[in-house]
């Protein structure tokens, strides 16, 4: 068990001219089933939505990421000021998937090569 998959999110932590300052967090090294079960109930509220507004559905899902995936790594505000809009939503998928079906994006894959 001691290769555990782990995932990571790049957030902005700051804006120094035309350059952007960015923080990489990582998830804890346990991430227990239940946290699983979590995400799968996430992902079909948010393809139903049943009767519930995107604005509501994307801030469970902010505190889902912010909460559960990264243990309180970062504060939910961190993160809604810390992802680039354009491409916020799509990151926040990419984090339930990882903790749904154990799907690790690419740039987290080589960024792990790299460390190892």
């Amino acid at each position: 068990m001691a290769n555990l998959k782990r995932n990571s999110i790049e957030l902005v932590t700051g804006v120094e001219g035309d350059e952007v300052v960015t923080e990489r967090y990582w998830t804890p090294p346990f991430i227990p089933l239940s946290v699983t079960y979590e995400a799968l109930d996430l992902s079909q509220e948010l393809s139903s939505q049943e009767g519930k507004s995107e604005r509501d559905l994307m801030d469970k899902l902010i505190d889902f990421v912010a909460t559960k995936i990264y243990a309180g790594r970062f504060t939910k505000e961190q993160l809604q000021n810390g992802l680039h809009a354009p491409d916020a939503i799509q990151t926040l998928q990419e984090q339930i998937m990882f903790i749904a079906q154990g799907q690790q994006s690419d740039a987290t894959k080589k960024f792990l090569e790299k460390k190892d």
